[in-house]
Formats: structure tokens, C-alpha cells, sequence
């Protein structure tokens, strides 16, 4: 039995898979969770760090044993990149290369800025250009992002390099070992003296620089949705910059809901246009309103659903749009002329007969009464609470 199943689940395997499993698995996974191809950069990280533990015998068996606490307690959290590790095992990082070179080829790639975009569902349905100002650093010209003069950079004394301080400490019978970044070099591995840096980054090799990015939202785009812009990321020295991805967040309309490329609106009429025939208006997306006959004779009953087709949301390919779909609530009257309700009889179905009941049952006239607001209110939560909880959109009164 083995402590904890995370590392396993991420990759989707049984604790006792062999290690051609294990590969296989990552492999998988790895590709489409890979950056590069629009995977989740953060999951792409725990999986690579899964197989990183689970294709080390030593550090599997710690993990079987005692789970992360215990591969945290002998030093073993921490790893490679996991790009480099990518590349090691499928060659170059590249998603059809084949064998395993023992290196990354080329640079490193920064991290991706991501940036949410909240749009309406007006502009989706339109389509909409905006502006997004981002600060991102750029390398150094003056310097040419080495920091300093020709030189002037040394490798840490502190950490060798490493950027990284490893520490021991006891706690209780056993020692932890604990990883910090260095704090004579910031994590860098390297030092520059302070009259020899750069004037005009300090020696940190880049700057801070603005930049105004066009962003572009098509017509039918969803939310969730992404546009991204290569290579305008955060710029170092040997670092490809990364990407900075615009991810699309739709906002809740109040009159309609979307589902897919089709529309959903309820609109309440009145009782006379649900039995006798009448019009009523749906304000669209963009500078229309819709004009809607309810032909005489046909009879509307409330909850009833229509469509109107060809006017709910463009998809985003061809822009070819999807329908509307209507749901129609009858508003009742709240009183009427009672010298006037014989005339509903000439053209209303008949009443209902009254129940016949067997001859012991005793009947008793009683009238219906309003309840006051706190029954009302009480009636109103059991409602709810029987309710399933479907979202519903706002009726536009007509």
C-alpha cells in the first residue's frame, strides 16, 4: 500500500505501474498539457514533477512510503525544470521529435503573462477591438543585457552559482533540508560590483518598458476563450520571451443566456395577446429591436417555448448565427370590470362542472383569502428549497 496516490492520479496510472508505463503516461499528458501547444503552464509543472519522483527509484520509494511530507523531509521536493526535463526525455521540447537529447536546444522561454479581459455579451455578439496596457522588462540596451561593463559580472562566491542556499534543520529525530534563494545574489548566481553596474539598469539587465497592446475580440469568441500575442512576454538575457495570453471573461447578461452559438430570453405578455393575438419587442445584442406577431388564434400558455431563427449569437468561424429561443409567461390581469364577464363566457371554453362526490361526503362553501407577508415569505423558502436551482434569466416586461 503505498502513503498518498497524488503523483499517480496526476498521471493517471496505478501505484504499481512499470516505468515504460510511467513514460508512456507522461508522455501523454506532457503533450497536451505543454505551454507551447495552449496547456495549463501550472499543470504541465505538477505533472512533469510527478514523473520527475516517480522515474527516480529512491525518491518513488520515500513517496510510497511517506508521501510529499516525507520527500520533503530528505530533500527531495525540489527538481529540474520542467521544460528540461521535457526535453530530455522527447528531444528538444518539440512535441513530434524523437529521441532524448540530454539538453534543451536553444533558450530558455520566460514565463507567460496572462491577463483576463472582461467583455459583454453585447460586444461578443458585435465584436470589439480595445487597448491593453501591460509593463513587461525589456533587456537593457545600454548594457546589451549584460548588466555592467565587459567583465564585470562574477559567478556568486555564496552559492556557486547555484542561486539557490541549502540549509539543514533538525526537527525532532530527523533533519529537514530546506532550499532558499541565495540572498548575496537575489537568486541570480551572479554579482556586480556597485561601481561597476549599469547606470541605467543598476546591473539588473533589464528595464521596465510600456507597451500598448490592439487586442481584437471576434464576433461569436466565448468566454474562456484565449488571443495571444507571441513573444511579448518578458524579455532576459538567453531567455526566449514568453507569450502574453489574453484569456476571454464573459460577463452575465441580465436579459439573455447563452448557450453556444444560440440564445435564451424569457418575455412576459399580457393575457388578451396570449389568447386573442398581439405583438411584443425583444431589444437585441446590437441597434435592433425584434418585432414579434402572435398571430390571432394562437393560443399562448404560459411557459410556453418559441424560437426565431437566425438571431441568436454568430458563430465565430463564419459568423453564421445561431436562434433565439423564447420563453413566454402570461401577466394576468389583477381585476376586471365584472359587469363585463359575461361576455369572456361567449368566447372562453365552458367552466368546469363541479366534482360529484359520493353521498356521504358532506360539502362546505369556504373562500380563497391573500395570505399576509409572512406566510406568503414562508411559502416562498419551501418553494426554493424544493426548487432545482436552474439559472434563470430576467423577463422583459412588455
Amino acid at each position: 500500500m503505498v502513503k498518498e496516490t497524488k503523483y499517480y492520479d496526476l498521471l493517471e496510472v496505478s501505484p504499481d505501474a512499470s516505468e515504460a508505463e510511467l513514460k508512456k503516461a507522461y508522455r501523454k499528458k506532457a503533450l497536451r498539457l505543454h505551454p507551447d501547444k495552449g496547456g495549463d503552464p501550472e499543470l504541465f509543472k505538477e505533472v512533469t514533477h510527478a514523473y520527475e519522483v516517480l522515474s527516480d527509484s529512491q525518491k518513488r520509494s520515500i513517496y510510497d512510503a511517506r508521501g510529499e511530507a516525507g520527500l520533503s523531509e530528505s530533500g527531495g521536493m525540489g527538481g529540474m525544470d520542467p521544460q528540461d526535463l521535457f526535453s530530455q526525455l522527447f528531444g528538444g521540447g518539440g512535441f513530434f521529435g524523437g529521441g532524448g537529447g540530454s539538453s534543451r536546444q536553444g533558450p530558455r522561454k520566460s514565463k507567460d503573462l496572462v491577463h483576463r479581459v472582461n467583455v459583454t455579451l453585447e460586444e461578443l455578439y458585435r465584436g470589439k477591438t480595445t487597448k491593453l496596457a501591460l509593463t513587461r522588462n525589456v533587456i537593457c540596451t545600454k548594457c546589451a543585457g549584460k548588466g555592467g561593463k565587459e567583465g564585470a559580472v562574477k559567478t556568486c562566491g555564496t552559492c556557486n552559482g547555484r542561486g539557490i542556499r541549502v540549509t539543514l534543520r533538525q526537527m525532532g529525530p530527523m533533519i529537514q533540508q530546506i532550499q532558499q534563494p541565495c540572498e548575496e545574489c537575489t537568486g541570480t548566481g551572479e554579482v556586480i560590483n556597485q561601481k561597476d553596474r549599469c547606470k541605467t539598469c543598476n546591473g539588473r539587465k533589464t528595464v521596465s518598458e510600456k507597451k500598448m497592446l490592439e487586442v481584437h475580440i471576434d464576433k461569436g469568441m466565448k468566454g474562456g476563450q484565449t488571443i495571444t500575442f507571441r513573444g511579448e512576454s518578458d524579455q532576459a538575457p538567453g531567455v526566449t520571451p514568453g507569450d502574453v495570453v489574453i484569456v476571454i471573461e464573459e460577463k452575465p447578461h441580465e436579459k439573455f443566456q447563452r448557450k453556444e452559438n444560440d440564445l435564451i430570453t424569457e418575455v412576459e405578455i399580457d393575457l388578451l395577446s396570449a389568447l386573442a393575438g398581439g405583438t411584443f419587442a425583444i431589444r437585441h445584442l446590437d441597434d435592433r429591436a425584434l418585432v414579434v406577431n402572435i398571430l390571432p388564434g394562437e393560443i399562448i400558455h404560459d411557459g410556453d417555448l418559441k424560437v426565431i431563427h437566425g438571431q441568436g449569437m454568430p458563430s465565430q468561424r463564419h459568423h453564421e448565427p445561431g436562434d433565439l429561443y423564447v420563453k413566454l409567461h402570461v401577466k394576468f390581469p389583477e381585476s376586471l370590470d365584472q359587469s363585463k364577464l359575461h361576455l369572456l363566457e361567449t368566447v372562453l371554453p365552458p367552466r368546469n362542472p363541479l366534482q360529484k362526490f359520493t353521498k356521504n361526503i358532506v360539502l362546505e362553501e369556504v373562500e380563497l383569502d391573500t395570505p399576509d407577508p409572512r406566510q406568503r415569505e414562508r411559502a416562498a423558502d419551501e418553494a426554493m428549497d424544493e426548487d432545482e436551482g436552474e439559472p434563470r434569466v430576467q423577463c422583459s416586461n412588455q
